[in-house]
């Protein structure tokens, strides 16, 4: 018998074994960060005492398979406030622990073993994980990069077979930063349901919004994936969710809930404190906002004087994910700048992309490491060419 994961080498990889040698020396500059509460992003705490002082005060134990009501309807007026407006119920709102979990039941409410899932070709490393648990296919589709990342149409249709269950979109993408702002033709024409991940939607940058892909695409089934993670920098509080436009409720609903009634993940009190968090976050959401956007500028215009570094402005999110001109093998670059310059940053290939060589840089990082790892980077890229 042959588990998940059986067969696999699951040793430290040449990247990793020359970060563990470089932190265990003079240390290194990291710049590839995603978590918030690492570069001095936290959530204001008298928010938090006060949104959970009404849980302790009256605790009741009365789970609902889909999540609290009240953190449903939260949810479901936060849609009602994105340009455009996705109307929600609250019923077409479920609750799960995080976006991982909501891919897990996804997954599993759309596939059997066997069947396939079109996702990206650059693609953050947990769908193929999931993928695997689900023992489904992750077929990659293109995003073309000269046009900033776009989906390719004809890629995403040569793709599709009679086992395609669901095409998958992140939007703001990681690492590209890519939005999809209109509807897309070619998702039409296919009539699949889209998962779409959307926990960087707070963070537009050269787009005046991130619309919601469910809005863009009345028509067809759409799952959208967000959570308080990215939203509001609390990755250890373990709420998400999913939300479905009306064609993904009348068809998949009760089926979704039978699932998360299953497992029943979100704890009780942060989802009591989630209608007070969205009330009250704003000011800190502007904060960690104009954090990013300052740290992106700030990247962009380091970068933007290395004539190997090509970075594109990104649609929204908080990463960069630059093409280097002058050196061809992105793991001996990476290397090369771990050893000889200490700093961190990932190689395209950790995102399923190797398509000439790219870093991924994260600008969530605290504006003085991020000049310090920047100046490292360019350094490093300019003195060393492969």
């Amino acid at each position: 018998m042959t588990g998940f994961l059986a067969g696999d080498d699951l040793s430290p990889n040449a990247i990793e074994i020359a970060r563990q040698r470089r932190a265990a020396g003079a240390g290194y500059v990291d710049l590839t960060s995603s978590n918030p509460t690492h570069q001095s992003l936290l959530f204001p705490p008298e928010l938090l005492r006060t949104a959970a002082d009404g849980y302790w005060a009256n605790r009741r134990y009365d789970p609902e398979p889909r999540g609290a009501l009240a953190a449903r309807m939260a949810i479901a007026g936060y849609y009602a406030r994105r340009t455009p407006p996705l109307p929600l119920t609250a019923d077409q709102v479920v609750i799960t622990a995080n976006t991982s979990e909501a891919y897990n039941l996804l997954f599993a409410l759309l596939t059997d073993p066997g069947d396939n899932v079109l996702a990206p070709a650059v693609s953050y490393p947990l769908f193929e994980y999931l993928a695997a648990v689900h023992r489904i296919e992750l077929r990659p589709y293109a995003l073309d990069e000269r046009r900033g990342w776009r989906v390719d149409p004809a890629s995403l249709h040569a793709q599709v077979d009679q086992r395609t269950r669901a095409v998958l979109l992140i939007s703001p993408h990681n690492p590209t930063g890519m939005v999809v702002q209109a509807a897309l033709p070619a998702l039409e024409a296919l009539q699949l349901p889209i998962i779409c991940d959307e926990v960087f939607a707070e963070f537009p940058y050269g787009v005046a919004h991130v619309p919601p892909v469910g809005a863009l695409h009345p028509a067809l089934p759409v799952f959208t994936l967000n959570g308080i993670s990215k939203m509001f920098a609390l990755p250890d509080m373990k709420l998400g969710w999913i939300a479905l436009n009306t064609p993904a409720h009348v068809r998949y609903s009760e089926r979704l809930e039978v699932l998360n009634d299953t497992f029943l993940s979100a704890g009780g009190l942060i989802q009591s404190m989630l209608p007070q968090l969205m009330a009250g976050a704003g000011s800190f959401l502007d904060h960690m906002r104009a954090q990013i956007r300052a740290g992106i500028d700030i990247a962009l215009d380091m970068l933007s004087g290395c004539p190997h570094i090509e970075a594109r402005p990104p649609d929204g999110g908080y990463y960069l994910f630059p093409a280097i001109r002058n050196w061809p093998n992105e793991e001996e670059l990476v290397i090369h700048l771990l050893d000889h310059h200490g700093v961190l940053v990932h190689p395209g290939y950790f995102y399923s992309y190797e398509r000439g060589a790219h870093l991924m840089i994260s600008c969530l990082t605290e504006h003085t490491t991020l000049r310090e790892g920047l100046a490292r980077l360019i350094d490093g890229v300019a003195k060393g060419e492969g």
